[in-house]
């Protein structure tokens, strides 16, 4: 049993954050990939003083075209508004996994900056390490005048459903002008003015292995950025806290930590990639031995961004989505008991041929956690991370909550056994030679933290 001090020790944790009042009715819930394109649009084409679009990347497709285009349509049509996107460094400047990087997104930034004359859209690219495969930018946000519109979405086809097939993700929109300055200002700190951020709208930047000592200093100094704020909520109001953090000890993983153990009822999970560090893992498992309900809502390993049919060619990527099932698994048996009892339910999400990529938590209904967080050991020590953590003690946004859950489990089947579950004897020869082979030198444990 928890003890009654180290529960109080993890509530104490959320009551000192500080929070920003927020109105129930300035919080909107959207439930499909198609309604956050169409609001992100309409809010580019409507913005009055400032744009400010960050992801992971905006890709050269329609999605992503259509994005960039607005932007510059919002900008010609009213030159006093401050538009900037923000990427990474590093993913602008390749192709897609397994395709040659012939014709870069950072080629058509400087492309579509040179076809625009007069019209400035500054891209910045931001190396949050010398290496992709060592760290990302994976801060995510929209803002838009005194607005954000938060998802784990980046800005292409699949993510914007431009045509058939789309990506699965959260989609929020909070209209607080406390909420949307603090998040600005500390992009234009921290991102925008880092000591290795370069634009990539410009054929002229500077090659990676040239600034490679400025990332090193740009890294250090993005584990002490946080955002420096005063709350103006208590803890019985509905109420937001903005955090962000790089690395294993940072103010949002420390959220997070705590934040699991504080469920008196259920704690309810999403994440596209089941790798979950120890440390959750071990929340988990003491919330079950404490009687409480634990929901796992991950995608099935078909609606992996990774997944590769099998009626085309093999790649050592799409290994990936086999290596979590083996995880998810794994962690089934070890806990079986509970799935029998009805305390811990897993839902598998799939939809036909889409994918799934959402993330965040629910603890009772009391307090939401939006993020781009994919709760891995990538995320816990190796890319930068944000979320907005919602406190709802009297329950104002409990309809809305409610829609959203019940729309994310429409596509799910529920895990009654592990041995539902495939083992690696039932994979593709190709798949469960290569998992076998990295056993053997024992390189999917560095796999595992890095993916």
């Amino acid at each position: 049993m928890l003890s009654k001090f180290k529960r109080n020790k993890h509530q104490q944790h959320l009551a000192q954050l500080p929070k920003l009042a927020q109105s129930a009715d300035d919080v909107a819930i959207f439930y499909s990939p198609a309604d956050f394109r169409e609001t992100l649009l309409q809010k580019i084409a409507s913005a009055t003083h400032r744009i400010c679009l960050v992801a992971l990347y905006l890709e050269q497709d329609d999605g992503g075209s259509g994005i960039l285009s607005a932007l510059y349509q919002a900008k010609r049509l009213r030159p006093e508004l401050e538009v900037s996107v923000l990427v990474d460094w590093h993913r602008a400047q390749r192709g897609r996994i397994g395709v040659a990087a012939s014709d870069t997104n950072a080629d058509w930034y400087c492309r579509m900056a040179a076809d625009h004359p007069g019209v400035d859209i500054p891209v910045y690219g931001v190396p949050v390490n010398t290496r992709e495969a060592l760290g990302v930018l994976h801060f995510k946000g929209f803002i838009v005048d005194d607005c954000v519109l938060y998802s784990g979405a980046s800005l292409n086809d699949v993510y914007l459903h431009q045509h058939d097939k789309y990506r699965y993700d959260r989609y929020h929109l909070i209209r607080n002008p406390q909420l949307a300055d603090i998040m600005y200002d500390w992009v234009r700190q921290y991102l925008v003015h880092g000591c290795a951020v370069n634009r990539l709208d410009s054929a002229d930047r500077p090659k990676s292995q040239e600034i490679k000592n400025d990332i090193r200093v740009y890294r250090q100094q993005l584990r002490d950025a946080v955002y420096h704020y005063n709350g103006n909520a208590d803890n019985d109001q509905l109420s937001v806290t903005p955090l962000v953090g790089l690395g294993k000890s940072s103010p949002l993983n420390k959220a997070i930590y705590h934040l699991m153990p504080c469920a008196e009822h259920k704690l309810t999970i999403c994440t596209p990639y089941f790798n979950l560090p120890a440390v959750l893992v071990r929340n988990i498992i003491q919330l079950l031995r404490d009687g409480k309900q634990v929901e796992i809502i991950v995608g099935d390993k078909t609606a992996n961004d990774f997944y590769i049919p099998e009626d085309q060619p093999f790649k050592i990527i799409g290994a990936l989505p086999y290596l979590y099932e083996i995880n998810l698994r794994r962690f089934l048996s070890r806990l079986q008991y509970y799935v029998n009892s009805g305390q811990l339910t897993v839902r598998l999400w799939k939809d036909e041929d889409n994918s799934y990529h959402l993330k965040g938590m629910w603890v009772d209904d009391e307090w939401m956690l939006l993020t781009g967080n994919n709760l891995n050991p990538r995320a816990w020590r190796l890319d930068l991370e944000n979320a907005i953590l919602i406190h709802d003690p009297q329950h104002q946004l409990a309809e809305a909550r409610a829609r959203e859950l019940e729309q994310i489990r429409t596509h799910t089947t529920v895990v009654q056994h592990y041995r539902d579950l495939q083992s690696i004897a039932d994979y593709p020869v190709k798949v469960r030679k290569l998992i076998r082979r990295l056993r053997r030198i024992r390189i999917d444990k560095l796999i595992s933290r890095i993916l």
